[in-house]
């Protein structure tokens, strides 16, 4: 990167562009990049054409292509959607050409978790009460509210809280359809989620998504701490609340008994997200994060990459990484199914980026893509999950999910994360119980505006204030204070009690 001194960031020497650091007015001469003089005004974070541009050329970003010229641009011009679109190139996979071997750490690192009686480990010690259906949302955030009145838990220090998982769905889907067995597999891994100590899930009764079938395909049973109840059964709203709270008064005494102890940091599971992002994420808290991935993937634990829209133009980038030739071929395999199911929609990938992420500075999502894809870090690529599929293999894994965050974070936590680290660089204000989230700004106009919800602040990178490395090391740290029970800024909040949102496929009727 260049010094902090100047005006433009080339990242990479093929690259047609730099990055403003800061607003660039008409008119004036970029030293740093052979006294160019830029022909109109480049917003912070947007781009500026370092050298003339042909019309349908490509335009590189990270040595990457972002997009092709719509029309021939000039040295010192903006370079943005305006002249930029979406085109259509070969990307070289080369499975596993770049596979590098794991060094694991020298010294092993702990936390403060908790160890359930199965072995499973939690960095939060909650009780969950959730909805089958819609039909019963109203029943699970009541019963939750009541629990969170100033003094009903004092009597349990070690407990959370207890956490209401409602959502819009259940119902009026094919009984034995894709989209009600990825909403059970979804409820499955939240009610088995090892964030919580016990679970009372709630339903109304005549739903798709019933009770019996959601217990036998998730292999759930009930007992003392997976209490099921169905409105329809227990006599309407007002009598399941009341046998909502006696249960969850059962349950209580038992999940205060648990205690945190030191655990290693192999059993750290953690979702790698970003939203609201701009064009400093692929500069600063994406790559810092990475180097965070490392640390942990180094150390025994787990990272889960997601959103696969937003690694779209960059998926040769993690075929090259993967162990296998067949973990490759299962990106590559994803791709093509987003490529026909946004052609069936009637719709883009390239609808992504948002309106924010362009004003941002993001151009493609071919561009948003380079820049997300760095939050994997450099380790090996172990395996390829479907959403919300458990998470078996330790390491770099991919999970399948749409780019809307609480979606692809909703799929990640019932995978398996107890940590969700969240990049941000326009300002999302995000959090994802029963797991903690991390939100790191990639800039530092922004963290300081919004620093209550901002827990690191990485663009002290671009301020010349701290290297990739550096933060990654600050990130490795912060997950540890966080996973042994140190509060996050959205866990201050206490933002995540809504942002549980499936992803729904398939038909409704």
């Amino acid at each position: 990167m260049a010094d902090s001194t100047s005006l433009v960031i080339r990242l990479h020497s093929d690259d047609d562009v730099g990055i403003a650091r800061a607003p660039i007015a008409s008119g004036t001469a970029l030293p740093e990049a052979g006294d160019i003089v830029t022909l109109g005004d480049i917003p912070a974070a947007h781009k500026v054409a370092l050298r003339a541009i042909k019309a349908g050329d490509p335009v590189r970003r990270y040595g990457q292509i972002i997009g092709f010229a719509t029309e021939a641009i000039e040295p010192g011009a903006h370079v943005h959607t305006h002249n930029v679109s979406m085109g259509d190139f070969a990307r070289d996979y080369a499975f596993g050409q770049d596979v590098k071997p794991i060094v694991p750490a020298e010294q092993t690192r702990t936390f403060m978790g908790f160890r359930r009686a199965d072995g499973r480990v939690a960095t939060r010690n909650y009780i969950g009460v959730v909805s089958t259906v819609n039909c019963s949302a109203t029943v699970t955030k009541l019963v939750a509210q009541h629990f969170s009145a100033p003094g009903k838990l004092d009597a349990y220090p070690n407990v959370d809280g207890i956490v209401p998982i409602t959502h819009s769905f259940g119902c009026c889907i094919d009984h034995h359809g894709e989209g009600v067995q990825q909403l059970r597999r979804t409820i499955g891994g939240y009610i088995r989620h090892p964030n919580f100590a016990a679970v009372l899930v709630i339903g109304l009764g005549c739903e798709s998504n019933q009770m019996g079938a959601l217990f036998i395909a998730e292999g759930v049973e009930p007992s003392a701490t997976m209490v099921p109840l169905v409105i329809q059964e227990q006599g309407g709203t007002q009598k399941t609340v009341d046998a909502a709270i006696a249960a969850i008064e059962k349950m209580l005494p038992a999940a205060n008994a648990v205690a945190r102890e030191p655990l290693p940091v192999s059993h750290l599971n953690i979702a790698l997200q970003c939203g609201g992002s701009d064009g400093y994420s692929g500069i600063t808290a994406n790559p810092a994060l990475g180097a965070a991935v490392d640390l942990l993937v180094r150390h025994g634990g787990t990272a889960i990459l997601s959103e696969t829209p937003e690694i779209y133009g960059a998926e040769h980038l993690l075929t090259r990484r993967a162990i296998t030739p067949e973990v490759g071929q299962k990106i590559v395999e994803r791709i093509h199914w987003w490529e026909t199911y946004a052609e069936r929609e009637k719709g883009s990938i390239d609808n992504n980026p948002t309106p924010g992420n362009k004003a941002g500075g993001l151009t493609t999502i071919l561009e948003k893509s380079l820049g997300a894809v760095a939050k994997s870090g450099s380790a090996p690529l172990m395996d390829v999950y479907r959403y919300a599929e458990p998470i078996v293999k330790n390491g770099l894994v991919f999970m399948d999910a749409p780019g809307y965050d609480p979606m692809g974070a909703t799929g990640q936590i019932a995978s398996g994360a107890n940590l969700v680290l969240f990049t941000t660089g326009r300002g999302s204000c995000f959090g994802a119980k029963p797991a903690p989230s991390i939100k790191l700004a990639t800039n530092t106009k922004m963290y300081t505006r919004m620093v209550d919800d901002m827990d690191i602040n990485c663009g002290d990178i671009m301020d010349g204030h701290s290297t990739v490395e550096q933060k990654g090391r600050e990130i490795f740290e912060m997950i540890i204070d966080i996973a042994s029970g140190a509060k996050s800024k959205s866990e201050a909040l206490g933002v995540g009690n809504e942002e549980f949102v499936p992803w729904m496929i398939g038909a409704q009727m």
